[in-house]
């Protein structure tokens, strides 16, 4: 197995505002990988988070309260609201999934739009609780000619952002939605995604199996995001508006594989070809200037920095217990 020398993570020491000590916040999606950094964070700036979760925890690593519930229940959702009493909702309970199946327009139509109408609905009776949303890049766009979304994943994000500009318009609920690009990082565990996938593959020495590569994407490193959902949650002005939090920069996948592959070497090589390109993809990069204007934010961490950090926390994880194991394949 090889090996990638550790590196300092530049987020450790960042965003100190003692703008959250002692909010009530509540976020869903709280064991994902974006929704368990932003608990962590939350929890060093000494916040009183609510963390939910479908699945019991044990303990809380951070000072977070736990709650068991369903996002797509309605009346659960009413439940958590009225008993957290947050200032702030960070929703990030999600089902990712780009695959073209119609076996999959239910479910995200349960996970990722049914849980906001459910989250705005309840929120909407509790005046002054601001709610940041978990959009996607994947969002069709047709101001720029897009006429139709690509998946059953960004159809239901779409109309998740729709019914949030909704909700503000009519009701005046203060939500904010965040279309995120490609997000990587440290610590995320679903290796069929492509950055794990293809770490774990090149450092176990076996060749990843992929697509052409063509597609151009927005790559933004995980505490990027974690900064931009903190500065939307702290910025009255981000109400009614949709975000795009990126880094502006179009790379494609090929070229991304290619760089893993510098950064880990060894002998593998990737597969390109072995799995066919998905209908409707198009390149994703996202306008940030919006984001700058409004949050005063922008991603800190380039690309091959957060890499380098990605695969060293891979090859330790590797190291020292083995359970980071590849599976899957990846576009």
């Amino acid at each position: 197995m090889l090996t990638v020398p550790a590196l300092e993570d530049p987020h450790a020491q960042r965003q100190q505002d003692r703008h959250w000590y002692g909010s009530q916040v509540l976020v869903t999606g709280a064991t994902g990988f974006i929704g368990a950094r932003l608990v962590e964070r939350l929890g060093s700036l000494g916040a009183q988070v609510h963390a939910v979760s479908r699945s019991p925890r044990e303990g809380a690593g951070h000072g977070e309260t736990w709650h068991v519930a369903d996002v797509s229940d309605a009346g659960a959702v009413e439940d958590l609201v009225r008993s957290t009493r947050p200032a702030v909702v960070f929703h990030l309970a999600s089902e990712v999934a780009g695959a073209r199946d119609p076996q999959l327009v239910r479910p995200m139509l349960d996970s990722n739009l049914a849980s906001v109408v459910n989250l705005l609905t309840a929120v909407a009776g509790s005046p002054g609780t601001r709610v940041v949303l978990a959009g996607s890049l994947e969002e069709p766009r047709p101001a720029e000619g897009e006429t139709a979304p690509s998946s059953p994943y960004a159809v239901a994000k779409w109309a998740a952002s729709g019914y949030a500009r909704m909700f503000h318009h009519l009701w005046d609920v203060p939500v904010t939605t965040l279309r995120i690009g490609m997000v990587y990082g440290p610590g995320q565990h679903d290796t069929r995604k492509l950055v794990p996938y293809v770490t774990l593959s090149l450092l176990r020495g076996e060749a990843p199996s992929l697509s052409s590569g063509t597609r151009q994407l927005d790559w933004v490193y995980v505490d990027d995001v974690v900064d931009a959902f903190l500065a939307a949650g702290m910025t009255p002005e981000a109400a009614g508006l949709s975000l795009d939090i990126g880094t502006g920069t179009r790379t494609s996948i090929r070229d991304t594989v290619e760089l893993l592959g510098r950064i880990i070497g060894g002998p593998a090589r990737p597969r390109y070809g072995a799995i066919s390109d998905r209908p409707l993809d198009s390149a994703r990069i996202a306008d940030i200037a919006p984001a700058a204007e409004v949050l005063r934010w922008r991603p800190v961490t380039g690309l091959e920095e957060g890499l380098r950090l990605t695969t060293a926390w891979y090859a330790e994880r590797l190291r020292r217990d083995g359970t980071a194991t590849a599976a899957g394949t990846a576009p």
